[in-house]
């Protein structure tokens, strides 16, 4: 809440908000206030656009009102509350104390509480002591922000896909999370799977093999490297049919392929019975982020991630976030990962 130190927030902010399929537009709103004893508003210093962020926008995921703020990731001040703070956030709230948080999952369907949209200049944190994270000085906004989702969601992956010494790993999609993944393996053989050219030559740059599915056979291509078998572990990270097949084909038997792409088909592309008589463990779900972001932070801190921020290949002001969406949706402009500040 406001004292007589800190001068009240304003009546308006802007903000990026939804206005439908494909259609987001940058608007002047009313700034949020605190609802619950538990809130806090933040003043958000950095937001960025997420692959995630494209489901709505291309009503693949349904169900958000117009005018809604977009986004969830986003690092920012505290402006009630412990006043000054500086914070990450995860994409979803938490409480802390239940079942689930106890095992570190911190984010199961029953439990989960969604946050306000963050491509703004302020945002209203739900059950904010246990789920903002204060940043380390010696952590910066960016990796800050890419600890909240995509970071924490790559290394989630790989643990979930169990990546261990001499395996072969392949990474289907590689955007910004398929990216990150990259970095998360990096001590393995990797192979690095897409068709955008800029993603390729980043992911080449982060020490995989990268194919062209448009211009190679993935399957033969990885099968003539691991004496016909196929990759030990496969990591989906697009959320689309075709990858998550792709995954599984490129799969050696008794392989793991790890998803957390964000899927919204009602059917798998793959039987029960191809599962079964391939032998594979599959593993999918919503990264528990709040819990990763604590495990990760002293790796930040210690420099072992320091190539994690090369995906940044954007920095704007949200005002052009419209044009930002655009080319992101597009895979254009060379864009992997767009940092948005609200303030420019």
């Amino acid at each position: 809440m406001a004292t007589s130190s800190t001068p009240p927030l304003p009546d308006s902010m802007t903000a990026l908000t939804f206005q439908g399929k494909q259609d987001i537009a940058f608007k002047q709103i009313p700034t949020p206030s605190l609802v619950h004893p538990t809130d806090v508003i933040v003043r958000v210093t950095l937001c960025a656009i997420c692959g995630s962020d494209l489901h709505p926008y291309n009503e693949r995921e349904r169900g958000i009102a117009c005018n809604t703020v977009v986004g969830h990731e986003f690092v920012g001040t505290v402006k009630s509350l412990q006043i000054g703070d500086r914070v990450m956030s995860p994409f979803t709230a938490s409480c802390g104390k239940c079942y689930y948080c106890s095992l570190g999952v911190t984010v199961p369907e029953e439990e989960r509480c969604g946050l306000h949209g963050s491509q703004a200049q302020f945002v209203r944190v739900p059950l904010a002591d246990s789920t903002l994270v204060k940043i380390p000085e010696d952590i910066t906004d960016e990796q800050g922000i890419l600890l909240g989702d995509i970071l924490s969601t790559a290394f989630f992956c790989a643990e979930s896909g169990g990546c261990g010494p001499g395996q072969t790993v392949a990474v289907i999609g590689c955007g910004p999370v398929g990216l990150l993944a990259i970095v998360a393996a990096k001590h393995f053989k990797i192979f690095a799977v897409d068709s955008v050219a800029a993603r390729l030559e980043m992911a080449a740059s982060l020490g995989a093999e990268s194919l062209n599915f448009e211009r190679s056979d993935v399957v033969a291509a990885i099968k003539e490297q691991t004496d016909g078998r196929g990759a030990d572990v496969a990591l989906e990270v697009v959320g689309a049919s075709s990858a998550l097949k792709l995954a599984f084909d490129v799969l050696r038997p008794v392989g793991t392929l790890s998803s957390v792409g964000v899927h919204t088909a009602d059917n798998f592309p793959f039987s029960p019975g191809q599962g079964y008589d391939k032998n594979i463990t599959y593993k999918s779900g919503r990264c528990p982020a709040r819990f990763m972001m604590e495990k990760l932070v002293p790796l930040l801190a210690s420099g072992a991630l320091s190539e994690a921020t090369k995906i940044i290949t954007h920095r704007r002001p949200l005002s052009e976030g419209v044009e930002s969406y655009i080319a992101f949706d597009q895979k254009s402009d060379g864009m992997i990962k767009c940092l948005l500040d609200p303030w420019a």
